[in-house]
């Protein structure tokens, strides 16, 4: 049985043969520097032994996911031919709306059965990345919804926020210094993404039929789910567990970007979605660095033989990014 505690409440839902590890962030923000040191451990042991964690007391109240929440299904009930017009079929810096079976988190498996839509760091148009057409430097495509825009950036920046605390957790685990990373994150590619899963239609049964099975490609990703069932991870012994939500927690991950820069100390562990039996909603947010940020396991081992060869972060996301999306590999549709 998995027990959380969140704020003197106890929750206990489900039962799993293994149970995900629970993490404070106040003890990244306390003011002692042993407290800090002892949280980021606890950290470094998650990310170490299955790369997934549940973070509570990071600060985002209630009330923010629940309007989070309305505006994705306010989004996803708009006609095709809305959804359509912001394609990220039009945007080389992965912004937009991705329709169902457009993305394969699992190439082998096949086409993943959701919907999803993109926002990354908001630039306008005339910003000099943009003129420049620097990697993962677009513009944001936005629904004509009100205050839409301005509910959905508000929580993009209380997750950065998040994110760059933990990465202060990830510096101190390591033996680095505590803002090893700051320098690093000053406007990082990070994404925030509303996805929705249509319920199974009787379609052939397929364990990873939501999302494929797959590791995540950043440093760390941020997850919020409602309450239908569907994600799995699979530990080192090669178990599928449930990785259930829980209110106030976000489900955590170590991704692959992070895997190559902590050479191999932390992991990137597989997950997939099930083809759920209701209607299911998430929303992620994928922390990676500053597009120009050199990933290099030397900066952070120096003593140690790296294991992967320095490469910077919007190249690699590149790399990962060209290899799910057909459409990636051919012409654009002009772009908005």
């Amino acid at each position: 049985m998995i027990e959380i505690r969140i704020s003197d409440q106890r929750v206990i839902k489900g039962t799993t043969m293994e149970s995900l590890p629970i993490i404070s962030m106040a003890g990244l923000l306390s003011e002692q520097p042993a407290e800090r040191q002892a949280t980021a451990s606890e950290l470094g042991r998650a990310c170490r032994d299955i790369g997934f964690f549940y973070l509570v007391d990071h600060g985002i109240p209630d009330s923010v996911f629940e309007a989070l929440f309305e505006d994705a299904s306010a989004f996803f009930s708009l006609p095709s031919d809305r959804k359509e017009a912001l394609s990220i079929k039009r945007s080389p810096h992965n912004r937009g709306y991705v329709a169902i079976q457009d993305e394969k988190l699992n190439p082998v498996s096949g086409a993943d059965s959701k919907e999803a839509f993109n926002i990354g760091h908001d630039l306008p148009a005339d910003h000099p990345d943009v003129l420049n057409n620097k990697p993962f430097r677009g513009v944001n495509y936005w629904p004509d919804l009100p205050g839409w825009r301005e509910r959905t950036l508000d929580y993009y920046h209380r997750c950065l926020n998040v994110a760059r605390t933990l990465h202060r957790g990830f510096a101190l685990d390591m033996g680095a210094a505590e803002d090893f990373f700051e320098s690093r994150l000053i406007e990082p590619i990070a994404t925030l993404r509303m996805l929705r899963y249509p319920a199974a239609q009787g379609d052939p049964y397929r364990e990873d039929g939501a999302a494929g099975t797959h590791t995540d490609y950043g440093n760390v990703t941020l997850l919020k789910t409602d309450d239908v069932p569907g994600l799995e991870v699979r530990t080192k012994n090669g178990q599928w567990i449930d990785a259930p939500s829980f209110p106030g927690a976000f489900v955590c991950n170590i991704g692959d970007c992070l895997m190559r820069w902590s050479n191999d100390l932390y992991q990137s562990t597989p997950h997939r979605v099930r083809t759920p039996e209701a209607e299911r909603y998430s929303v992620a947010f994928f922390m990676e660095a500053d597009p120009d940020a050199m990933v290099d396991p030397r900066d952070l081992f120096p003593g140690q033989e790296p294991h992967y060869p320095p490469v910077s972060c919007s190249d690699y996301l590149a790399q990962r990014l060209n290899a799910t999306y057909d459409f990636r590999a051919q012409p654009r549709l002009a772009d908005r």
